[in-house]
Formats: C-alpha cells, structure tokens, sequence
C-alpha cells in the first residue's frame, strides 16, 4: 500500500560542496525545502519523490558570496526562484535504494540519480506523529545547468569548479 509523507523542513537539510580556487571546497545549504514522498516498499513503481527549494535561501556563512549567488552570475533567483526535483523511478539494488529523477536548476532539467540511505523505519515522535528518514546523494555540472560564471586565476585554473557534491539529509511525517 502506498503511503504518503510531507518533508519536515525543520528536520531536513540539502548542502552542496564546490571546489574553490581548486585547492578546497567551500559548502553551502539552502535552509528552505519542502517535498512528498509516496512510498510503497512492496512495489517501488508507485512510489515518487517531489521536492522543491527556494534558491534564496542559499547559505555559504558569507553574505557577499551568497548575494553573487542569487544573481544573475549564477542562480539568478529573480527570474528561476525554485530548484525542483521529481522522481521518475525508484529501484533497489541490494541494500541500496536509487532514485532517478529530473533536477531543474536554473531554468534546465537534467536526469540525475541519487543513491539513498534508507528510507528508515517509522518511528513514532513524542507527540504520535510517524516519521521516516533518509539520506541522500548526487553529483552534478553545474555548467550543464547554465551556471557558467567563472574568472580565471593568475597560476592557472579557475575560481570555481563544475563539480557539486550534493547531499540531502530528509525527514518525513507521514500524512494523515
């Protein structure tokens, strides 16, 4: 039977890493989410991931890179305000759950897949409510999104690489 749950956005987070002057990664967070999750365990073809953030929410712990983010540099958030996931399949693999789906950043839907750790058991809160959590990862370009800004470094290379680790710790509460 398929069950549905609402991402619990004080309980969930999305981070993501980028190499920066190739030498070490600098890590952000965008700190507004939602999504549902429809999950049969029995039968995974009924089951689907959506999941929405709100660009300007990007957070670096340093306000002038995260205001060059929102522009139009990189995620131009006046003109492309969400970052939107929605599963096309789920499929196991032993222990590991995959899901495939399309990622729209920027204006641009790709395919990608993330590898997840879980989804766990329920578990009951203190106030009765029925949680599940799961873990997620991915690796994307992010010049295959339209995110190309770049500036060149004197010793050769470039300020910022293509490359995103993207990792997603999520909880849900089952609806109803």
């Amino acid at each position: 039977m398929t069950v549905k749950y609402v991402l619990d956005p004080s309980h969930s987070s999305a981070e993501f890493s980028i190499k920066h002057m190739m030498i070490s990664k600098v890590k952000g967070t965008f700190d507004k989410l939602s999504g549902s999750f429809l999950y049969d365990p029995q039968n995974l073809g009924t089951s689907s991931v959506e999941a929405s953030i709100e660009v300007s929410s990007v957070n670096t712990r340093d306000e002038q890179r995260d205001n060059h983010l929102k522009s139009a540099d990189f995620f131009d958030v006046e003109k492309y305000p969400l970052m939107q996931f929605k599963s096309s399949s789920l499929k196991k693999e032993g222990d590991t759950l995959y899901i495939i789906g399309n990622l729209s950043i920027h204006g641009v839907s790709k395919e990608v897949t993330l590898k997840v750790d879980g989804p766990s058991d329920e578990h009951k809160d203190p106030w009765g409510n029925l949680k599940i959590g799961a873990s997620a990862t991915t690796k994307i370009n992010r010049k295959e999104f339209g995110l190309t800004w770049n500036t060149a470094l004197e010793a050769g290379g470039f300020l910022v690489g293509e490359e995103v680790d993207i990792s997603v710790d999520v909880q849900f509460t089952k609806e109803g």
